[in-house]
């Protein structure tokens, strides 16, 4: 049996509580009391049965009942004055006052029927930063919460307490759970500034509050008298790493929730966590979410962007024998996720992509233009202009794009694509053993598909690596067995008929 409260759910089966799909770290014999007066909510536990049921009729002391009790409430963001949800009667025993919805199988939460698009979406305080000096770093410890803030507001699928809220809290001594359960947030980004002569350290850390674990963190170090472009380095960094870290923490914990408790943005988060991968078995999976998300909440644009993505994939990797058939879906999603939400970044994204699948380069420009205006630190974004400017040949801006895409996102999911849209820019420029370098290091990352394998192998024929260029070779004809030329060109619609030359006349020569 499962029971709704709040914001939460009992999930008696499981013995656990999960608050927005997240499990709890609580105490089993807290967990106990709770599920005890939760299931009796329709009247008085008194304290001989809490005794008889928790602790098995043994003696124990009022301070330990007392006692949880007082966590009970605690990880419900209830106490001993308010007494919302668990009301103490004095000499007689306990009673559940909240209200409580009994979940049966097959049914969603509350939440998730609520029809709201919000549902489950992430959310995150900005507290102000610990300065260890004065003067010197106000323009960090105060000003640039302030301005990731603003920045941060402008990633619709996350929802920012305003700074007159989260920077009330002040203080190395915040608790942070304190901070979850009074702005009713999910993370908490904090920062720490440090003076050390004339340099300065700001460390930074987005925590996930239920658990009180660090998501992410990073260090960021410069002259004093650089302080302003520490600033602007630090913003742009922390907005890009949310933009990826957030989203990637949301569909590990979402794995974590029983599919009847899955919310939309559960199922999207889920989606992106498989559509990242870059092949066809977890494409189809991606895609399977990205609908669900859908089916629950028709209005959700970014699902529709995620559907978009998933059908280009399909498109521009071949997962699917009906590439025309996916190219069309592709834009029909994006066109969807646009008409819902036209200020949403990853839906101009996708409708700028799916372009690329009608060879209309050109045509894809201003919308990925557009993306990268309403979201100026989106790495993504500012890749996918660098790919467009790579395959129209004019490598010189794609260059100048897309190692900002890889500044912005060190440890991007799409990094091998970066770097190996950067070599093709060294390859146009006619820098071979740069390209060759870089087409390796992209083939060689994880995520990398047969695409890039054969990037690889042209560059380095090209810088005269032959051993390396077969190396590559074979391993796209393993594979891709039936992969040719043409496949690679359809993706790769170069405008430029010398450089498609260039390229063709080495794939020949490797046998595609």
């Amino acid at each position: 049996m499962q029971y709704s409260i709040d914001d939460y759910v009992l999930d008696l089966r499981k013995f656990e509580l999960r608050k927005q799909g997240l499990v709890l770290p609580i105490e089993p014999q807290v967990l106990a009391v709770l599920a005890l007066l939760v299931e009796n909510h329709d009247r008085l536990v008194s304290k001989d049965e809490l005794i008889s049921v928790i602790w098995n009729d043994r003696a124990v002391s009022d301070s330990a009942i007392s006692s949880r009790i007082k966590s009970a409430r605690q990880i419900l963001g209830d106490d001993g004055d308010a007494q919302r949800l668990i009301r103490t009667v004095y000499g007689k025993g306990f009673r559940f006052v909240g209200q409580v919805r009994p979940i049966q199988a097959g049914q969603q939460s509350p939440r998730s029927q609520s029809g709201n698009c919000n549902v489950g979406k992430p959310s995150i305080a900005v507290l102000p930063f610990i300065s260890m000096a004065d003067d010197p770093v106000a323009v960090i410890s105060e000003g640039l919460p302030h301005e990731l803030i603003v920045g941060l507001s402008r990633l619709r699928w996350l929802t920012v307490i305003a700074r007159g809220s989260s920077f009330r809290f002040r203080g190395g001594d915040v608790d942070l759970s304190q901070v979850g359960q009074i702005l009713s947030v999910r993370y908490c980004l904090t920062g720490t500034v440090h003076l050390a002569g004339l340099d300065v350290a700001v460390a930074v850390e987005l925590v996930d509050i239920a658990p009180g674990t660090i998501v992410w963190a990073e260090l960021f170090e410069g002259p004093l008298g650089s302080i302003q472009e520490i600033r602007e380095r630090i913003f742009a960094q922390v907005i890009s790493a949310l933009e990826v870290q957030i989203p990637l923490h949301e569909a590990d914990a979402a794995r974590l929730s029983a599919p009847e408790d899955m919310t939309a943005w559960s199922s999207y988060h889920l989606g992106l966590k498989h559509v990242f991968r870059f092949n066809a078995s977890d494409n189809a999976i991606a895609l399977g979410h990205f609908k669900r998300a859908t089916d629950l909440q028709p209005s959700f644009a970014r699902a529709h962007a995620g559907i978009s993505f998933a059908r280009f994939q399909n498109a521009f990797l071949k997962h699917s024998g009906e590439v025309a058939e996916e190219a069309t879906l592709a834009r029909r999603a994006a066109d969807k996720a646009v008409e819902l939400d036209e200020l949403d970044p990853f839906a101009s994204l996708m409708m700028g992509r799916s372009l690329w699948l009608k060879a209309d380069l050109e045509g894809s420009i201003p919308w990925l233009e557009r993306s990268v205006s309403l979201s100026p630190n989106y790495a993504h974004a500012i890749y996918s202009h660098a790919w467009a400017q790579m395959v129209l040949c004019q490598p010189a801006e794609g260059q100048r794009n897309v190692r900002e895409a890889m500044r912005l996102s060190p440890i991007d999911p799409m990094r091998y694509a970066m770097v190996a849209t950067d070599a093709m820019t060294h390859c146009m420029l006619g820098d071979y053993a740069a390209a060759a370098a870089l087409a390796d290091r992209a083939a060689r990352e994880p995520r990398a598909h047969v695409l890039i394998a054969a990037i690889a192998a042209a560059c380095q024929l090209l810088a005269g690596n032959r051993a390396m260029s077969q190396h590559w070779a074979a391993d796209v004809a393993s594979r891709a067995p039936g992969l040719t030329q043409k496949d690679f060109f359809r993706s790769f619609p170069f405008s430029d008929s010398v450089v498609r030359q260039r390229l063709s006349t080495a794939f020949s020569a490797l046998g595609f």
